[in-house]
């Protein structure tokens, strides 16, 4: 009987888990994004050779625990400050690759005066920013992205335009300052998608290493639990809302 390492050989392999990820089970929910992109972020700098070089700033919310899955450096901030502590990490240590992993209530709603400086002063960090339009992890409270008429804890009939505000493109915003240079909004949701994301990430990584200034990535993503229904109804609800309202693709490419 032939030996197992004789049978893997590279000639052979069609997939191979990304060292950078942990064998750890991670803790989302069934059909969260966010395990997703874990892992084409560990694919990224598993493929660029950095992981001894790269540096990721994890705030609270549902991503705060991003540091059990990928086998690199990490710092916690405190809510919404992740953008402050990569700016200093990153003007601490230039060599590294550094880059903070936030969602929408900490990007775009706790966070907001922290993500806009930054990118305005243009520091040489990647941004990656999980829109689900609700807050997660805290008790599916309404966001900055929450949709109008989307059902959150804090809205349960909706989020009303005249009572709670307009949801707001924080990444068309973050587009227009000067000290962007890299700002896509992606998903991963399909094959396709996926491959797009993984794309956006290492264009985002490899312009950090340029000097290039502040890249952004928006994940448009789903939160079954949040959202109350089921993997394959998020993935619907999701095309037919959440995208004409957060359309695709790259806003700034310079």
């Amino acid at each position: 009987m032939a030996e197992i390492n004789d049978i893997i050989k590279p000639e052979n392999l069609i997939y191979k888990k990304s060292e950078v990820l942990t064998d750890n089970v991670m803790h989302y929910c069934p059909g969260c994004t966010h395990g997703t992109v874990h892992k084409l972020i560990a694919e990224v700098i598993d493929e660029m050779g950095i992981q001894e070089d790269t540096i990721g700033i994890a705030p609270v919310g549902c991503s705060v625990l991003a540091y059990n899955y990928l086998e690199i450096d990490w710092q916690e901030a405190a809510h919404g400050r992740a953008p402050a502590l990569a700016t200093a990490v990153k003007r601490l240590l230039p060599e590294k690759v550094v880059f903070s992993y936030q969602g929408d209530g900490d990007l775009a709603a706790i966070g907001t005066a922290e993500t806009i400086h930054a990118c305005n002063r243009g520091e040489n960090i990647v941004m990656v920013f999980i829109n689900n339009g609700i807050y997660g992890m805290t008790g599916g409270q309404m966001a900055p992205t929450t949709l109008e008429g989307m059902k959150a804890a804090t809205c349960p009939f909706g989020r009303d335009a005249k009572h709670d505000g307009l949801p707001i493109k924080i990444t068309e915003l973050l587009a227009q300052l000067p000290g962007t240079s890299f700002v896509t909004r992606q998903a991963a949701h399909t094959p396709a998608a996926v491959r797009k994301t993984k794309k956006a990430l290492r264009k985002a990584f490899e312009n950090q290493r340029a000097g290039k200034g502040t890249q952004l990535v928006e994940v448009v993503a789903t939160c079954s639990s949040g959202w109350k229904m089921t993997p394959v109804q998020s993935n619907k609800w999701m095309e037919e809302n959440m995208f004409p309202y957060y359309p695709l693709g790259d806003m700034k490419d310079e």
